[in-house]
Order: C-alpha cells, then sequence, then structure tokens
C-alpha cells in the first residue's frame, strides 16, 4: 500500500467528528489493506512504529523535526519554527511548504515509511541527531503535501486521530466479519495480547477462530481486570451468595511483572513499559520469585525505611521517571504487593479460580523484602469483613478488594467478581472520580491571564467507545496548575469536536482526550445539559460542586477513567444509606 493513501485517510479521519463515520473510514481503509501490511496500518494509526507496551519511541524533539523539514523544502530552520508559531502544527506547516516544492511525490509505501520510521527510533549513539534528521528529511522529499502533514506528526507524538483501541476492533469486525457488534469477539485475544497490530495480522490471516486461540505470552501486558462498587459488606455477602475472598486495597500504581529466566519487564496498567524506572522490583522479582516463568499482578507503593510507612499516592508517583532513577530508587524505595498470578512456568492460569491462583502466588514469591504476597483471607461474615475494612482504614489504606473465591482471571473485564469496598462508599458522594479533559473555557477577570477559567470534563462510555460531558470545573486548581493546563491543553487542542466526544456544551477550545483528573465532588444528580448516561429525552448525569484533587494520566489512559456504568451505580449508591 503506498503511504499517499493511507495518508489520504487519515486526512478524512482527523477532519470527522462522528464516531460511527470513524468505524466507516476505517472499515473502508482495513478491505485495501493486504495481510502483510495490516498491523504497520495499526500502529501508525497509533501514531507509532511498535505496540503500545514495546519501549520504543521516535520521541524526536520538534526543533529537530523542523530541521528536518528546513532540509527537505530548502529553508531556513528559523523560517519553519516561525510558521510553526503561527499555526501552532508542524504538519500544517510541513503541507504548506511542500506545496511550493517541485518534484516527484507520492511513491513510498507503508512498508519503506514504517521501517524508516523505526530506525530513526532505533538510532542511537554520536550523531544520533544529525542522522534521523536525515532520514527524515529524505522521507519528505518524496512525499505530497497531505503525506508530509502526517508523516511528521508520528515523530514528535502528535498524530491527532484521536481513535480507540475499541473503535479499531469494531472497524476489523464490520471490515472482516461484516458486522461491528463482532468486536466482542476479537476483545478477547485483544485482552489477553494489547496487541492491535497482531490482532489485525491474526484476523488477516487466521480469520476470527485464529484470533480466538491466542493466548497469554510473558512480554505482552495483559490487560488488566477492575472492580466495581459496592455499598458494604452485606450488600457484597448477597450479591455473592456466599463467602468472598478479600485484600486490603492500596493507593498505589499497578505494576504487572513479567519474569521470563532472568529477564523482567514491568508494565503498568495503561500498558505502558516501566521496566528502567523501577530497578528495587527487578531486584525483588529475582531474589524472590523462584518460578521460570512467571506473570504476577501487583500494586507498588512508596516505603519511608525510617519511619516504616507507606507513603501517599503523590509520593509513589515521583517514582514514574526517566532521569536520577538509581537516586530516587534508594531515598523512595517501593514495596510490590503481589495479590494475582496469570502464568507460571509456560501455563496460563487464567482460566483458574482465584483459590488455586493464590496456592500458586504463594509458592511462587518467597518473603516480603520487596515483592510482598497477598493471599487474603475468605469469609463469609460481614462483621469479619467490616473488621478488615476498619483495619485497612487504620493503616491509612483506601479499603478493601473483595472477589469471589471461584472466579477466573478476566483480562480486561470490570465486573461484580471484584468489588471495592472504599472509605465513604455507603453514602453521600465522596469516592473520587476520575475524568477526562475534554476542552477549557476561556477565564474571566484575574483568569483571564491563565488562558483557562473552567474546564469541560467527561467519563468514558466504553460500550459505545466515546467520552461524554459530566461537569464544568472551575474550582481546586493553583494559579499554576490553571497555566499548567493551558499549557498541555494547548499541545493537544484541535479546531473541532473530537470524534470520540459527544457533548452538547461547546467549550472554547475544544482539546483531544488525553489528559485525566480525578475530581470530588458532593453529588452525582441528573442533567439535561450533560450528556453521560442521557438516553433520548432522559436527563444525564452531572456531578455537583466538583473539584479538582489530583492529576492521574501519568498512570492511567483517557480509556481507564470512569465510565458511565460505575457513574450509574454511584448515583444510586447514593440512596442506599
Amino acid at each position: 500500500m503506498l503511504f499517499s493513501r493511507l495518508a489520504q485517510y487519515f486526512e478524512k479521519l482527523e477532519q470527522t467528528s462522528s464516531r460511527l463515520i470513524l468505524i466507516d473510514i476505517l472499515s473502508d481503509l482495513f478491505k485495501q489493506v493486504e495481510s502483510k501490511d495490516i498491523a504497520m496500518v495499526c500502529y501508525l494509526i497509533q501514531g507509532r512504529v511498535a505496540p503500545f507496551y514495546e519501549a520504543i519511541e521516535i520521541g524526536m524533539a520538534e526543533k529537530t523535526v523542523a530541521a528536518s523539514i528546513a532540509r527537505a523544502y530548502g529553508v531556513d530552520r528559523e523560517e519553519v519554527l516561525k510558521e510553526y508559531g503561527k499555526a501552532g502544527d508542524l504538519g500544517i506547516v510541513a503541507q504548506g511548504l511542500r506545496g511550493k516544492g517541485k518534484g516527484e511525490r507520492g511513491k513510498l509505501t507503508v512498508e519503506g515509511v514504517f521501517e524508516t520510521l523505526r530506525e530513526i527510533a532505533n538510532t542511537k549513539g554520536e550523531g544520533t541527531v544529525e542522522k534521523r534528521q536525515q532520514m527524515l528529511s529524505s522521507l519528505l522529499e518524496q512525499m505530497d503535501p497531505i503525506s508530509a502533514k502526517h508523516l511528521v506528526r508520528i515523530p514528535i507524538g502528535a498524530s491527532r486521530l484521536g481513535i480507540g483501541d475499541p473503535t479499531v476492533l469494531d472497524a476489523f469486525a464490520q471490515s472482516r466479519l461484516g458486522d461491528r457488534k463482532l468486536r466482542k469477539e476479537l476483545e478477547g485475544g485483544y485482552n489477553k495480547t494489547s496487541d492491535l497490530g497482531l490482532i489485525g495480522e491474526v484476523l488477516w490471516q487466521k480469520g476470527l477462530e485464529g484470533v480466538k486461540k491466542l493466548d497469554v505470552t510473558v512480554g505482552r501486558p495483559i490487560r488488566s481486570q477492575l472492580a466495581e462498587r459496592l455499598p458494604d459488606p452485606k450488600t457484597i455477602l448477597e450479591k455473592f451468595e456466599g463467602s468472598a475472598h478479600v485484600q486490603y486495597k492500596y493507593d498505589g500504581f499497578r505494576v504487572q511483572i513479567h519474569k521470563q529466566g532472568d529477564k523482567v519487564r514491568l508494565f503498568s496498567r495503561n500498558l505502558e513499559e516501566t521496566t528502567l524506572m523501577f530497578p528495587d522490583i527487578i531486584k525483588g522479582v529475582l531474589d524472590q520469585v523462584s518460578a521460570d516463568s512467571v506473570i504476577l499482578d501487583s500494586e507498588a507503593l512508596a516505603y519511608n525505611p525510617e519511619s516504616e510507612e507507606f507513603l501517599p499516592f503523590q509520593e509513589t508517583t515521583k517514582r514514574r521517571r526517566k532521569h536520577g532513577i538509581a537516586e530516587m530508587a534508594k531515598s523512595l524505595p517501593l514495596k510490590a504487593f503481589v495479590f494475582d498470578i496469570m502464568y507460571l512456568n509456560g501455563k496460563s492460569l487464567m482460566d483458574e479460580t482465584l483459590e488455586s491462583r493464590v496456592k500458586s502466588l504463594e509458592s511462587s514469591v518467597k518473603g516480603d523484602e520487596v515483592l510482598i504476597p497477598q493471599p487474603g483471607e475468605i469469609t463469609d461474615q460481614a462483621d469479619r469483613m467490616q473488621e478488615l475494612f476498619d483495619d485497612a482504614l487504620t493503616k491509612g489504606l483506601e479499603g478493601l478488594i473483595v472477589k469471589r473465591p471461584d472466579s477466573k482471571y478476566e483480562a480486561g473485564g470490570r465486573n461484580f467478581n471484584w468489588v471495592k469496598l472504599k472509605k465513604h462508599s455507603s453514602g453521600e458522594l465522596q469516592d473520587t472520580i476520575d475524568c477526562v479533559i475534554l476542552g477549557y473555557i476561556f477565564g474571566k477577570g484575574k483568569r483571564s491571564s491563565f488562558g483557562a477559567g473552567a474546564l469541560l470534563v467527561g467519563v468514558y462510555d466504553k460500550d459505545k467507545d466515546e467520552f461524554v460531558t459530566v461537569s464544568k470545573i472551575g474550582t481546586g486548581l493553583t494559579d499554576e496548575e490553571w497555566r499548567e493546563v493551558h499549557k498541555r491543553a494547548d499541545k493537544i487542542k484541535i479546531s473541532h469536536k473530537p470524534a470520540r466526544v459527544n457533548s452538547i456544551m461547546e467549550p472554547s477550545v475544544w482539546i483531544e482526550p488525553e489528559i485525566v483528573i480525578e475530581v470530588l465532588a458532593d453529588e452525582i444528580t441528573k442533567s439535561p445539559t450533560h450528556t453521560a448516561g442521557k438516553n433520548g429525552d432522559e436527563p444525564g448525569y452531572a456531578l455537583r460542586f466538583p473539584r479538582l484533587v489530583r492529576f492521574r494520566e501519568a498512570d492511567k489512559k483517557a480509556e481507564d477513567s470512569t465510565t458511565v456504568k460505575e457513574l450509574k451505580e454511584m448515583y444510586e449508591l447514593q440512596f442506599k444509606k
């Protein structure tokens, strides 16, 4: 497939504001893609040259890309940067300059462009900047204006297509299986492999049955299982119709541990590889795990060895860094609470019961120096669960995770096999909600100097793969945070409503749904002006008196934010006190 043809589809995708049209455009594209190209096309749609979990980043600086554009089109770099300052988009600058140039264009294949971008990403050592500039410049010289526009956005991570993984799966189902409702049939394989390119490749070559046979592999992160909410121990036991497996709930960040021999890789909840960030956890795995191959689910918390206490989330997140890692590991060591095991010595344990997996966990992780096994406790008594809950709060923890003892590990699932029991979850809305910033409203008065005066925020509708509005937020941010929001939002602002956003309200500026924030509100109410849970003439859900607590995008993707289903359940919990 010619890259120029792919770029034409990128142009169509960028210009639409309808998710259903997105699916139709992608479906039409996929009908023209051959088996050998489908994985590469999928990664390029994501603005990448590898699955998200592979730590292969092109990561070219804007000034370096500007120099490549200048070299390709015979202008000064300062002129490119000047035009970038006006347009705010290097893609548009490249498109304009290419339009003035001459020569043969549009003959590059997707494979040729993809391999060159991979080579750019893997270029290291002396002269890296110059080599990368030259390779990108060489590509740009051979491209038409539309192709140049979409190419230069990839190295700087600004592809602006706004396409979610479920939307790609919908288009797979529509183009290859004849019905986008068959997306559910593809999700099982995707949840076990976290690789859209692989799903496409197998679907093209072996069909739906091939995708269904995909299984867990060490080195590919499994999409995390998530928990629902219930208000109290009695309700949980009634829901489970018997006993429950109880574990403490820690407020850290999810770390999925993969070990094969002496090689250890770590992945975050949002599938990012974090191996290099946490040398202390790697050492703990090598010292404490006897198995040759294993996949473990854990929650990591920062630990103060002097006071022997675990630190809050804000301190823990300081460990997510790319520089000064060794020093930070000494001053802020991590402990990983291991609460599940999904793979052991060449065999998937996903279909085994939780009780069986816990036994495997206990036999596989020895000691508690860094990795701390969490076998939990099984009880059928509400009073005992309440005792454990109160003990968790006394220890400064969030609460409990309660699970069905006979449940399997459901990758990517969120259901009542796992339930979280958190502080204040029985009554008024005092549990927090993870929202996505969808746009901002210009500030007035003092806030006019910040650029942004209020944020339009939403939650995620998983069934429709779209973001729906739930509130405007104008409180909870310091002056500096307002300026920071404006600065970050302007890097991902777009000229029209994103295709995966469903909103009645119109902010001053739309942005790509990427920034996740944690929000606290007094209660959830019904509102005709918000689209979260809105159905026909029925009003949607809204937050009353919302305020920002903290930014969460370091450990959560936008699709990991609170769902409409969760919001509805929280709304109903308010009235069960």
